[in-house]
């Protein structure tokens, strides 16, 4: 399965609990999910979703620890996203019962984009369990 995305920004974080959960509900098994970004400038990250402030803290100290204008080989302009998508990896696998996503009280699942506004498509896969 594949998740469409169009970021708005350079750097933003994307809440894509729903989408993940309609993915699983359509598989309807039980085992482990994967979310995997194809790019090498996003993440995927399961983080806190109750309180959006934490997604811009987030944001805010990778720009610290990672500026978009720092002094890098690169020269396409985006190597700070590189690197953030190496901090946050690029991909996630969580547990699936039954086709319901199993998160804690206040996770969620994130798309990072560090390079954008682009459109972005996520891979999700299943993997049953023998249960």
């Amino acid at each position: 399965m594949e998740i469409a995305i169009q970021s708005q920004q350079r750097c933003q974080v994307v809440d894509i609990t729903e989408n993940v959960q309609r993915a699983c509900k359509k598989w309807g098994g039980t085992g482990l999910v994967q979310v995997y970004s194809p790019s090498t400038t996003c993440g995927v990250a399961v983080n806190e979703k109750f309180d959006p402030a934490v997604r811009n803290d987030i944001l805010a100290w990778l720009e610290k620890a990672v500026p978009h204008k720092g002094a890098y080989s690169h020269e396409e302009g985006n190597a700070d996203a590189h690197i953030k998508s190496l901090v946050t990896g690029n991909q996630t696998c969580l547990p699936v019962r039954a086709g319901k996503l199993l998160l804690g009280r206040w996770q969620g699942i994130f798309f990072l984009d560090f390079d954008g506004p682009r459109s972005r498509t996520l891979w999700v896969t299943f993997v049953a369990s023998s249960e």
